[in-house]
Parts: structure tokens; C-alpha cells; sequence
């Protein structure tokens, strides 16, 4: 077979149908007898049900059915409560409260679905909802962390007293005491990870119709197969075989799309009670109130170091709000997920780690780009900034003196997580050399010539990638016409999947790209896990490669039968099998016009053998002025460890996607609820601040691929988060350096020009 990583990376492969308009996204679907559903969703944070008159909406022209949650409850449909993932610190279970499709006896947050209405069209539906009459009984809400937890605050679920739903721990709670008093320094921050809407550019959107005696379901889902599981066994009660989950387009998905939420489910539902077509599409409010966020977690952090500045011990105590109806990733997440990453690119000996996961009035919290990660990276890179200058210290030099070293690798944490492999040192050095960081001086002082403050921030992180699953599908087809088409178990959702392993097979099978079709999305053809977790590239990458060489094998073994050879003479290149030192050969499409059925067939899952570490160092400048407290990013490097990435294009537009999203949420991103009613404040895009291309400088990207992943045979590390992991905490420390000669010592994201004034007039008092 060709080697891998020698051709010319191709044109985007999806570029051409979406930038015509001829993607296909779910809401592009019709039926004939397509119906329409639109939800009623509560106005409270917390109230009874008293009751639901719905005989007006009934009679409404249009109207087909109209459901509630005591309806769904009786037909034992619809609650997306799960069995926890994993144990608490103590050996018990996290409670998982229910999760219903629609609220029923109570609602618990504004937006929560509560009826449903299914009209011929969307336009009466909508009509119809105004129809409807919800008697309510309200009651206390409590939305933010610190109320929730304080002695009689409003209960949310009386399963869960305290309002906790979950806790852990990790370290050595003894030894990291005695490290912190022995200690020559310690530095402490409490940091508050604000909640963040997610805010893909396609809302959810959900059809589905029946198929003979099957329900088929088109969504826009991170995993199509995993979908197909919740729908059977939760919403449907039907056994698998009889659900087809179908994805085309996805306009984003980053996290908030991984499996189906309960107001989705409500739509697929009905289908089957109604025996026709149904769809659904969210309105834009109802991502803001409905959908699932991220973040929304507070952390009291403290790191504990000698007097030459090597790190002795690292404490933190997190609290994390995951809403009203605790998802499983909502869980997961805080507990297991983002401690991965505590200890970061250090050598760091001792931790003590407690997180505590609270429910609250507010919408579910879910996976969101980076999905704990980006809060534990903060933490640490936020403390040894503020160490660097508490030493006096450069804060590169700081972090040399305590980067875990090449020759350490294969490297066991604090935490227990294995790096198999990493040059953090090289990267942190690459990084520095790219943005200058020797010529800041003259950039500072001209910027303060003009009256303004000017900082730089620097933020060395590694990155766990998997989601925890190491495997994944790739099957191949080969037709009589030559077209090779590999049916994959990850899911395109804007990220260039397409593209990305339609470069990869093309190296390694040697044929043109135009002779290969990615296929994804189906799962009647395939199963895996889907994409989240930045587990694509690494885990269904080497998927391809593994796939490629048995569909290279079984290749040789049929050329071998129809040449009258013997296998080991067999060599294979560019498309066509040849007998060794002859001219007698045959190619692919030769070869599968004459089995059978006309094809060759494989099906590939494959293993990776472990976790992949991406890894990098961010710099990043910005100017403040000191009249607005307006913060403006001036300069922008990135040095990323991908491992061995298989499109370059495709890698740069990955960590500039995950830049603009962790710098969205430094500078400007906040989801807000009024802390006396529940109400959600920012519900539309006319109060939350999202970022725009004038937001950022030109980017300096540059990628290091001499240090390939040990644990997956394509030796790629994974990129799909790694930007939004990095470039918070970059953009943070850049903002605390400008302020610091000020005397501002901490200062919560974002750093909206209103925070920042007030920190800097707080100065002068």
C-alpha cells in the first residue's frame, strides 16, 4: 500500500454541496403528510402542575393530537433518566432524578417542555399553543451554585436533599496538606467557569416516519447508533432492528448534539402514535432556554510550590451546577471527565481533588467543546501565571522547571492517566519563538505611549481525547465500477471527516479521491460510537488504515484466484493487483465485477490501544483601555501536537474553531438567570454576546507532528478541542498581566469591558 502522509492534500470534499445549497440538513426534509409539532414550555423555574386545559387547542383548525406528560408518563414513555456511569468518592451511586420528554406534576426550569401540539402545519401548531391553558403553582426556584447548597434552600427534587447529586475525590488529601505547609509559596484563586449556551449554527431539528413496520428517525446527531438505542429502549419500547436513525448535514453539533434530548423525543414519539409523518425544529429562544449548556461550574483552586518555584502540590475543591435534570455527560463530566487533565503538562507530585455536583433551576447541562476540560486547564494555567509573578519569575521558565520531560514518558499522573508520549518543553519554546515573545517589551511600551494597558498570556495543555470508547467501524465496498465506499462509524457534524478520510484512504489504497465515498450516518450500516471527544481522526483514522490494509489482504487472495497465482506473488499498488515480475494483472473493479454479488465486502472494527494526549502552548496579547475596560486580542500563536495530522487544512480550521469558542468565552459569553425568579436573562442574541470575526487577529497556527501518538497505529493524536482547551486560559492570563501592575489580582470570565472597568476604578479607590 502507499504510505501514509506523502500526497497533496485535496479540496474539501463537502464544500461543493454546501456552499451550493445542495446540503441537506434534517429541516430541508418533506412529506407529503408531513405534520408538525411545536412544544408548550413553561414560564417558571419551579412550579406545580395544577392543571392543563388543552380543549381549545384541540379545536383549533389543524390540529391533529395533542399530548402531555401525564399522557407519556401512563404510556411508559419518555423519562431519560439513566443508571449512573460511575460510583461516588464513598461507593454510592449519583442520584439520577428523572428526565422526562415532557413535564409532568412539576416543571423545574423556564423552557422545560410541558405539551405538545401536532398540527398539519407548523403555522397552526404555533397558533395552537397559544390556545393552550396551564394552571401553575409556583414555587421557590434556586439557580445559582452558592444558593443551592446553603442550609433550606428550595429543594428540586426531593430525591436529592442537599440539592447534591453526585461527588468525588482524587489525591492524597494528608500528603497534600503537609506539602502546602511546607511550602515557600502558595497561590490561591477561586475561579468562576461561567454557563455557556451552545449556539450551533443549525437549531435541533428531528422527522421521522415509518418504513413499512420500522419508525426511521432523521436528526442531526453526533451518533446515529446511540440514538437508535435511547429511541428503542426508552421512548419507543420497540426492539432495535425496528428503529433506523438517519443523519445527513449537521450544522454543528459540539457536544450539544451527542444522542437525543427528551423534547426531541417527543417528536418521534408521536409519529408512532400517529402513524404519519412528524417534525420538529427548534426556534432559536428555545435553544437559548432548552438545549443543553456548558460549563457553569466554580472552582477554589491552590497550588503549592518550593522556593525554586518546582510544584509541590496542586488542591481543588469544584462545584458543578449540571441544571434540573441531570444528564448522564452532565455528571460524567465534572466527576471523571475533566479531572483527567488536572495536573496538565506538569510533573506535579501530590493532589487533592473534591467536586461536588449540584441541581439547580436551570437547564441541563451537557457536553460542550472541551467538556471539562477547559475548566481544570484554566485552573491550573490561570494559578501558574499568577505564580510567575508572585516569584518574580518568567512564567515560561516557571513552567520548564515543571514540565514532565521526554525521557519520563511513558508518564503516570497524579491522577493515574498514562502519557504515552509529549514535548511540551518543544512546544512551549516553538510557541515563544512564533509570537515574539522577546520583542513584547517594544509592543507594550508603544502601546501604553498611547495611553492604553497591554499584556501577553501564555498557556502550555494537553488534551484527553476518547471518549472513553476505543474502537470504531469502518467497513469497506468495493463496486465493478472501481468505487470504493467506506461506511464509517464517526459522524461529519462540520468538522471535514469527509474530506479528512477520504485523504487518508486515497494515500493508502493509491487510487484518486474522486474513486472514494465516506459514507456516515446510518444505522442500518453502521454502529461505533459516533464523534465527541475529539476520537475521529485518531480512533476511526486508524479504523481507515486498519480497514484499508484487510481490504488491500482479501484484495490479493481474490486476485490471486482469478490470475491463477499463488497469494505470495500477489503485489498490489495504486488499484491493481499484478503478478510479481509479469504484466498479468487485475484491478479492483475488474475484481469485483466477477464475485458474485459484484462487490467486495469487509467489515472492520478496530482498537486503539489507549487514550491519545494532544498537547500544545498558546500565546496570545491583547490591549485594554483603561476609559472602557474594552479588551482587545492583538495577537494570536498557537504551537499544537496533533500527532500526525491527516489534513493540515482541515487541523488549522479545527484549532481556530476551538480558539474562537474558548476566546467567546474569556471575553464575552454568559448564560444568566435572574437570581430571584429563575428567569432566563440572556435568551436571545440581542443579550448574549457571541463572538465575531472583528473579535480576532490574524491567527499564527503552527503544528508539530516529530512527537506521534504510541497508542493507535496512524499515530494521531486527535485536534478537535484542543483550541478551545488552550485558548481561554491564554487570553485570561494576557488580560491579568495587563492589569496586574494596577493591582487587580484576580478577575472572572468574561471579561467584558464592564467587568474590566470596574476592576480597574476598584483600584482606584
Amino acid at each position: 500500500m502507499a504510505a501514509f502522509g506523502k500526497a497533496q492534500y485535496i479540496k474539501r470534499v463537502e464544500d461543493n454541496r454546501l456552499l451550493t445549497g445542495t446540503g441537506e440538513f434534517t429541516d430541508n426534509l418533506t412529506r407529503p403528510d408531513l405534520a408538525h409539532l411545536v412544544l408548550v414550555r413553561s414560564p417558571h423555574a419551579h412550579a406545580k402542575i395544577v392543571g392543563i386545559d388543552t380543549a381549545a387547542a384541540r379545536k383549533s383548525p389543524g390540529v391533529i393530537a395533542v399530548f402531555t406528560g401525564d399522557y407519556m408518563a401512563k404510556e411508559g414513555a419518555g423519562d431519560f433518566s439513566f443508571p449512573a456511569m460511575f460510583p461516588n468518592a464513598d461507593g454510592s451511586m449519583p442520584e439520577m432524578t428523572p428526565r422526562p420528554s415532557l413535564a409532568h406534576e412539576a416543571v423545574r426550569y423556564v423552557g422545560e417542555a410541558v405539551v405538545a401540539i401536532v398540527a398539519e402545519t407548523r403555522e397552526q401548531a404555533q397558533d395552537a399553543v397559544e390556545l393552550v391553558e396551564v394552571e401553575y403553582d409556583q414555587l421557590p426556584s434556586v439557580t445559582e451554585i452558592e444558593d443551592a447548597l446553603k442550609p433550606g434552600a428550595p429543594q428540586v427534587w426531593k430525591g436529592a436533599p442537599g440539592n447534591v447529586v453526585g461527588f468525588n475525590r482524587f489525591g492524597d488529601a494528608a500528603k497534600s496538606d503537609a506539602a502546602f505547609k511546607a511550602a515557600a509559596h502558595v497561590v490561591s484563586l477561586d475561579i468562576v467557569h461561567q454557563r455557556l449556551i451552545v449556539n450551533a449554527m443549525e437549531p435541533r431539528a428531528v422527522m421521522a416516519e415509518w418504513d413499512g413496520d420500522r419508525i426511521v428517525v432523521h436528526i442531526g446527531s453526533q451518533n446515529p447508533s446511540v440514538t437508535r438505542d435511547t429511541l428503542a429502549e426508552v421512548v419507543l419500547k420497540m426492539s432495535k432492528d425496528k428503529v433506523r436513525v438517519i443523519v445527513r448535514d449537521i450544522g454543528g453539533g459540539f457536544g450539544m448534539k451527542v444522542g437525543i434530548q427528551p423534547d426531541e423525543s417527543v417528536v418521534v414519539w408521536a409519529t408512532k402514535v400517529l402513524k404519519r409523518p412528524v417534525k420538529w425544529r427548534a426556534e432559536r429562544g428555545e435553544e437559548f432556554a432548552a438545549t443543553t449548556a456548558g460549563r457553569d461550574q466554580f472552582h477554589k483552586v491552590s497550588l503549592a510550590l518550593d522556593k525554586d518555584g518546582k510544584i509541590l502540590a496542586l488542591r481543588m475543591e469544584a462545584f458543578a451546577n449540571i441544571g434540573a435534570c441531570p444528564a448522564r455527560a452532565g455528571i460524567a463530566i465534572p466527576l471523571f471527565v475533566g479531572p483527567k487533565v488536572t495536573t496538565g503538562t506538569y510533573d506535579i507530585p501530590v493532589v487533592d481533588l473534591k467536586i461536588t455536583c449540584v441541581i439547580t433551576n436551570t437547564a441541563t447541562i451537557g457536553a460542550y467543546r472541551g467538556a471539562g476540560r477547559p475548566e481544570c486547564l484554566l485552573n491550573l494555567e490561570r494559578l501558574m501565571d499568577t505564580a510567575s509573578r508572585q516569584l518574580g519569575m518568567d512564567p515560561g521558565e516557571l513552567r520548564r522547571r515543571n514540565f514532565v520531560n521526554p525521557s519520563q514518558m511513558p508518564y503516570t499522573t497524579a491522577m493515574g492517566e498514562k502519557y504515552d508520549s509529549g514535548d511540551f518543553d518543544l512546544l512551549l519554546t516553538r510557541a515563544l519563538e512564533q509570537a515574539d515573545w522577546a520583542g513584547f517589551a517594544a509592543r507594550k511600551a508603544e502601546a501604553e505611549g498611547r495611553g492604553r494597558l497591554y499584556g501577553r498570556g501564555l498557556a502550555s495543555y494537553v488534551e484527553w481525547t476518547s471518549a472513553m470508547v476505543m474502537n470504531e467501524m469502518a467497513h469497506y465496498e468495493v463496486k465493478a465500477d472501481g468505487k470504493v465506499t467506506i461506511w464509517m462509524g464517526t459522524q461529519g457534524m462540520g468538522q471535514g471527516l469527509q474530506t479528512s478520510f477520504t485523504q487518508l484512504a486515497s494515500e493508502l489504497l493509491g487510487i484518486a479521491p474522486s474513486q472514494i465515498e465516506i459514507a456516515m450516518g446510518d444505522s442500518d450500516r453502521v454502529g461505533g460510537v459516533g464523534s465527541m471527544g475529539s476520537r475521529s481522526a485518531y480512533i476511526g483514522g486508524s479504523a481507515v488504515l486498519v480497514g484499508s490494509e484487510k481490504l488491500v489482504t482479501k484484495g490479493k487472495d481474490l486476485a490471486a484466484d482469478a490470475l491463477e497465482a499463488s497469494v505470495a506473488d500477489i503485489a498490489y499498488a495504486s488499484g491493481r493487483f499484478t503478478i510479481a515480475g509479469t504484466d498479468r494483472s487485475i484491478g479492483f473493479a475488474e475484481l469485483a465485477a466477477k464475485q458474485p454479488d459484484k462487490r467486495i465486502y469487509i467489515e472492520n472494527v478496530n482498537s486503539v490501544e489507549g487514550i491519545a494526549w494532544p498537547n500544545g502552548a498558546h500565546v496570545g496579547e491583547v490591549e485594554i483601555d483603561p476609559d472602557t475596560g474594552q479588551v482587545e486580542l492583538k495577537r494570536y500563536t498557537t504551537v499544537d501536537d496533533v500527532g500526525r495530522p491527516l489534513h493540515r487544512p482541515i487541523v488549522f480550521g479545527q484549532i481556530q474553531g476551538g480558539c474562537a469558542q474558548g476566546i467567546g468565552q474569556a471575553l464575552l459569553e454568559e448564560n444568566v438567570y435572574d437570581r430571584e425568579t429563575g428567569q432566563l436573562i440572556t435568551g436571545s442574541f440581542m443579550d448574549y454576546a457571541m463572538p465575531r470575526a472583528d473579535t480576532f487577529p490574524d491567527f499564527n497556527n503552527t503544528l508539530d507532528d516529530s512527537v506521534p501518538a504510541k497508542t493507535n497505529p496512524l499515530g494521531a493524536k486527535g485536534v478537535g478541542e484542543s483550541g478551545t482547551v488552550g485558548s481561554t486560559p491564554t487570553v485570561m492570563n494576557a488580560i491579568m498581566d495587563a492589569l496586574w501592575p494596577l493591582g487587580v489580582r484576580n478577575i472572572q470570565m468574561p471579561a467584558t469591558p464592564h467587568r474590566v472597568w470596574q476592576a480597574i476604578r476598584g483600584t482606584k479607590r
